[in-house]
């Protein structure tokens, strides 16, 4: 618990913790000027990449975890259990409003996936092409945040930011660590596509 500036948090990619940090608007917003020309179209691009290939990650991290993940996908990959950060924002909500929720959705995100993938790599070592789509979302993920915090600096002065990491895998079975990833990643693919439908009429040129 504490006050973690948002080059902090894109550090901890792959420290799942639990923290609560408070939202802070004020003079002192870092790193403003470093946006690029095109950062809202850059940001728009990102978030559709990761909605479009979303499901696809997940029918992939299925196939390499086998038996029972591909036959009893319903219920072992059932996400009601899983936390994720609240996303009460809708098409009506304030510009300002969803760009904190998508901060605060997408830093928990890079969390998990950052878990998720050290767990594949001593799981499945030669899953080459999942773990090169972990790796790729998981960057993408990454340069997303960075170009949310460039927008909500530069319009908003906001440069600190509530957010929540999931639990750590660590120390659990290998058969729960599989069946943590595939929850994680059942529900990304249900929040992406709502994310995507709130976030990207905001990012659309005027």
């Amino acid at each position: 618990t504490g006050v973690v500036p948002f080059m902090a948090l894109l550090l901890l990619q792959r420290r799942p913790v639990a923290g609560r940090v408070l939202l802070v608007t004020g003079p002192g917003c870092p790193g403003h000027g470093l946006c690029r020309s095109n950062v809202q179209e850059q940001t728009r691009r990102q978030v559709a990449l990761l909605n479009a290939t979303a499901q696809d990650l997940f029918s992939l991290y299925l196939k390499c975890q086998g038996e029972p993940f591909s036959s009893e996908t319903d219920k072992l990959c059932n996400p009601g259990g899983v936390f994720f950060p609240a996303f009460r924002v809708n098409r009506t909500s304030e510009r300002k409003e969803v760009m904190v929720a998508m901060y605060k959705l997408f830093a928990f995100l890079n969390a998990s996936l950052g878990n998720i993938t050290r767990d594949q790599e001593e799981l499945n070592p030669t899953a080459k092409e999942l773990l090169d789509r972990l790796h790729n979302t998981t960057k993408t993920t990454r340069g997303l945040i960075s170009n949310l915090t460039c927008l909500l600096c530069k319009n908003y002065n906001v440069f600190q930011v509530d957010v929540s990491y999931g639990e750590s895998s660590k120390g659990k079975s290998a058969f729960k660590k599989k069946q943590q990833g595939c929850q994680v990643l059942r529900k990304y693919v249900q929040v992406i596509a709502q994310a995507a439908r709130i976030l990207l009429p905001h990012l659309s040129p005027p």
